[in-house]
């Protein structure tokens, strides 16, 4: 008797009570973790996917991490994770305005919005309402998960400034489409990037930049051009973190599920950390020496006057081309507006 019950316990054991799976998933991206929306796909998307799963008990992802350029460079996030180079990488949209045109709206309607946390509830809002925004992205063989926006934008300048008048005249670094903020106002856009900067301005290419608090602290760009002059001139959308279209339709659907739902927590935790980390930016350059000079009321408003219809500029090429760019500004502005923000210009109307 006590021979049978100790073979039956045996393979009682012997069975597993449930088989969980594991999936081998590679997640890329161009740029380092120190970026934050990077370092968050590790410690807000694919700890929630984790987290998520855990609960289920079935399944479990082996993630092979390659951030930091080391699959590839900034100019080929989206071919990347539409070649199955990587499973999951963040899109840096800013370098796709050929592919990706809409999603350049933001851009080109300067200053519609300062707060990045609605920015980006607007185009979630978008990517599951507007059929032509999801088919610019899906058209290239994957799914959109989690979006990322930019903090707000200033001016670095080696001297303070009393109003946007101030500016007419100056050489301005400023990167790609960006430059097009600076049409009207009478100062010179100088092509440029983070990684040029501080020596443009160093070397009097430049008289100094507009660029945001977390792309200005890591440079250093306040030893150089140590007045900030806070405009809060709105934010933009930047890309999204995807995953290529056959990895997504091979997984089970309880891991998909996971997935949606860390995207959209990504998503919402990014752009809180956005602002958070815009004003300790701000505060850690006033400790290393430089000064805000908070611009009087109206100014920012009096800035976007200046602009020529940059927003027209944008949509008129895309509409010939049969792409709605003209709905999508005017969904994009509405979005906004039913969230409370009021454009610092109708670019729509």
């Amino acid at each position: 008797m006590t021979y049978l019950r100790g073979a039956v316990l045996g393979a009682l054991m012997a069975v597993p009570v449930s088989a969980q799976e594991t999936i081998n998933l590679t997640v890329a991206s161009s740029h380092p973790t120190v970026v934050p929306w990077v370092g968050m796909i590790k410690s807000h998307f694919m700890a929630k996917t984790d987290e998520i799963l855990a609960t289920g008990g079935n399944y479990k992802i082996e993630w092979n991490e390659a951030f930091g350029g080391q699959l590839y460079k900034a100019n080929a996030t989206l071919t990347s994770v539409e070649e199955g180079i990587t499973d999951i990488g963040w899109v840096f949209s800013f370098l796709e305005q050929a592919k990706l045109p809409l999603s350049q709206a933001s851009s080109n309607a300067p200053f519609a919005t300062s707060n990045p946390a609605i920015q980006l509830q607007v185009h979630q809002e978008l990517l599951e309402t507007n059929e032509a925004f999801l088919n610019e992205w899906e058209q290239y063989n994957l799914k959109v998960l989690g979006l990322t926006g930019t903090d707000l934008y200033d001016l670095y300048l080696k001297e303070p400034l009393n109003g946007i008048d101030d500016i007419d005249g100056m050489k301005i670094s400023a990167p790609g489409v960006l430059g097009n903020w600076l049409r009207g106002t009478g100062a010179n856009a100088v092509d440029g990037a983070l990684t040029t900067y501080y020596t443009d301005i160093q070397t009097g290419v430049s008289d100094g930049v507009l660029t945001l608090a977390l792309g200005a602290l890591p440079i250093k760009v306040y030893e150089v051009a140590p007045y900030i002059n806070r405009f809060d001139a709105g934010g933009a959308f930047s890309g999204a973190v995807a995953i290529n279209r056959d990895s997504w339709d091979g997984l089970p659907e309880e891991v998909q599920n996971a997935m949606i739902e860390a995207g959209r927590f990504y998503t919402v935790e990014h752009g809180k950390d956005l602002v958070e980390r815009h004003e300790a930016a701000l505060n850690k350059m006033v400790e290393l020496g430089a000064t805000i000079v908070d611009m009087p009321e109206g100014e920012l408003v009096k800035w976007v006057n200046k602009m020529p219809d940059v927003a027209s500029d944008w949509a008129a090429p895309l509409e010939e081309r049969g792409i709605p760019a003209r709905d999508f500004l005017a969904d994009y502005m509405d979005g906004l507006r039913a969230r409370g923000e009021t454009p610092a210009r109708d670019w729509d109307k």
